[in-house]
């Protein structure tokens, strides 16, 4: 896994002692240190991401400031008005040490000399601070420099004085931390932000990505974006031993885990990149994927799995362009492709660690062969009965195994339940041949029954017709989201159960199918001899009957009766004949109980003929 992202990252050119970092303004300064503008970075509420900005080591310690791009906070003094006294007094510390860099770096280039003036000018400051402001800028965006009309970031000796400034600190503080091991006689703990004393340091060992012998890395960078998702948001660290548990043969820190400086910067740009660039999320976690060959987004069949957001792609359904593109691969017409390779992980933040929920890598054909299958399992026909339902996102599947979402509710707390299924979920997209867990039918199962009896549906489809509005959109999705599931279950786990159509089967084997149909027959019946009565057959009775029909149904046929009477003779005779044919389809006498999976079929054997009554 490591690897693969450390390949990402290499490709990026990410070299130690530079980080890129979210940019949203840019001080342009003349010759002479004066402001004459301050450029906005990127649209909207983004900046835009400068590589190659020069990173500070040892920032936890104190006294220390970033060089060159910084936020305007601690660059030009920007506080809040409201800031306390002490965050102020601490800003100003920080100001000083770059004011201090600036000033060492003056010495090498004569390039930095407008921002040495600008810093030394508490009018230029003050303007800046005005440009600053009317732009709506905040203490905390980070800011650039045009200098002179140059950017200082590519003047090739600037940025070579910067790499000998950070090996010199760099070496003062393995020489510092070395005089405390030994100020301590190597047993006694001595305080430090970055190593704990009385453990010696390994000189070389292998790096764990290179193969090479190396002097390991003793702290990893942090990798940025998990902070929505139970991350922090200065970073979460993805390699650490900071407790004696996680340590084995006396090594600390990073060492038990050895790496390269190199290498653990490749996978750190290579990680945070695809975190911003190549991420989705999905109920509270984050899924990051990417492909060993570039693919173009119309090319892309995970693209398809969590939803088609371009008009190009839209225009078709997800299984329709997946099928195609599945025989371009098969037929040889994309080679291109052909050969490819995809990665794939789950990841979440805790504590200030990275968790990796899971990790999945294979071919490019078979992960087209598995989106292709799963869009050919939850193929299910609409409500209307005329048309297949849309091709479900992913996360609609992941989420309509809960109950309805509270308005009061926070999104993270109402998907917390969904724990391991989410990642079950995942995996069996993208596997072909995986099952999916019965977990998946229980949660639908139990969700079920207080759907019907709150007749949330039956209030959506008396508002909408046959063919359901945007606003009622949510609850016809979600429901056929849930057939669809039901209906994926069983063709998984019989390879592609032939009984198990999108549209209604009056051959389906199972008696609980028809069962389910019977009901949906009787509440037919019912409407059109009563019209609208509150609550009906299936809001009073689909608890039941799914559980237990033989127990539930002989009842509410002998009272179809009543309603058969109420009707004009020629659709008496419709209704009758059409609950004939549905009670020769249980044999001998309909389930006296349903099992789990009794109460899934029985519950799309009601879907299914619901939707071919509206029809």
């Amino acid at each position: 896994m490591l690897q693969a992202i450390r390949e990402h990252g290499s490709r990026l050119g990410g070299e130690p002692g530079f980080t890129t970092r979210e940019v949203r303004w840019c001080i342009e300064l003349n010759a002479v240190g004066e402001v004459l503008n301050v450029l906005p970075m990127g649209e909207g509420e983004s900046g835009v991401m400068v590589r190659g900005c020069p990173d500070t080591p040892g920032m936890n310690s104190g006294g220390k400031a970033q060089f060159l791009v910084e936020s305007a906070k601690f660059a030009t003094l920007f506080v809040d008005t409201n800031e306390a006294a002490g965050a102020v007094a601490a800003a100003t510390r920080r100001h000083e040490a770059f004011r201090a860099l600036v000033i060492e770096a003056q010495s090498e280039t004569s390039c930095i000399a407008p921002l040495v003036a600008f810093l030394a000018s508490s009018a230029s400051i003050s303007r800046a601070h005005c440009l600053l402001t009317q732009h709506g800028a905040s203490p905390n965006h980070w800011i650039t420099w045009l200098l002179d009309a140059a950017d200082p970031l590519r003047d090739e000796v600037l940025m070579s004085w910067w790499r000998k400034c950070r090996l010199d600190s760099l070496k003062e503080s393995t020489r510092g931390r070395a005089a405390a091991r030994t100020a301590a006689g190597q047993e006694a703990d001595v305080p430090d932000a970055d190593a704990d004393a009385g453990e010696a340091e390994p000189a070389s060992m292998v790096c764990l990505l290179s193969g090479a012998a190396t002097e390991p890395l003793a702290k990893h960078d942090k990798i940025t974006g998990l902070a929505g998702i139970g991350g922090l948001g200065p970073g979460d660290v993805l390699v650490s031993f900071d407790k004696a548990a996680f340590r084995s043969f006396g090594l600390q820190r990073s060492a038990n885990a050895a790496m390269s400086e190199q290498a653990a910067k490749d996978y750190v740009v290579g990680l945070n990149d695809l975190i911003r660039n190549h991420s989705r999320k999905l109920a509270n976690a984050l899924v990051v994927y990417w492909f060993k060959e570039q693919v173009a987004a119309a090319d892309d069949p995970l693209a398809f799995l969590y939803g088609l957001e371009s008009e190009e792609q839209t225009s078709a359904s997800a299984l329709a362009q997946a099928r195609r593109l599945l025989a371009a691969v098969q037929d040889g017409s994309r080679v291109d492709l052909a050969g490819n390779a995809y990665y794939a992980m789950m990841l979440s933040g805790a504590s200030g660690r990275v968790m990796v929920r899971d990790w999945i890598e294979g071919s490019f054909e078979n992960l087209t062969r598995s989106i292709t299958r799963w869009f050919e399992a939850l193929e299910i026909v609409g409500l209307s009965g005329k048309r297949p339902a849309s091709d479900p996102k992913f996360e609609t599947v992941v989420t309509c195994l809960l109950p309805e979402k509270p308005d009061s509710q926070k999104y993270a707390d109402w998907v917390k339940p969904i724990g391991a299924v989410r990642r079950d979920l995942w995996r069996t997209a993208l596997d072909a041949d995986a099952p999916l867990p019965p977990s998946v039918l229980a949660r639908i199962c139990w969700q079920l029954p207080a759907f019907f009896a709150s007749d949330a549906l039956g209030k959506v489809l008396d508002a909408t017709g046959p063919e359901p509005n945007a606003k009622s959109g949510l609850t016809i999705a979600r429901l056929c989201t849930r057939m669809a599931l039901i209906k994926a279950y069983f063709i998984r786990k019989q390879q592609g159960a032939v009984d198990m159509k999108p549209h209604l089967n009056p051959e389906h084997p199972s008696p609980a199918y028809h069962c389910g149909r019977l009901l949906a027959a009787l509440a037919d019946l019912q409407r059109d001899a009563l019209g609208s009565v509150g609550a009906g057959v299936v809001q009073r009775f689909y608890p039941a009957a799914s559980q237990t029909p033989g127990l539930t149904l002989g009842r509410l046929i002998g009272n179809s009766r009543n309603h058969l009477n109420k009707l004009p003779a020629e659709q008496a005779a419709e209704h009758e004949e059409r609950i004939a044919q549905i009670i020769g389809c249980l044999g001998d006498a309909a389930p006296r109980n349903l099992d789990l999976e009794g109460q899934g079929l029985f519950a799309l054997g009601y879907y299914q003929q619901l939707a071919h009554l509206r029809s």
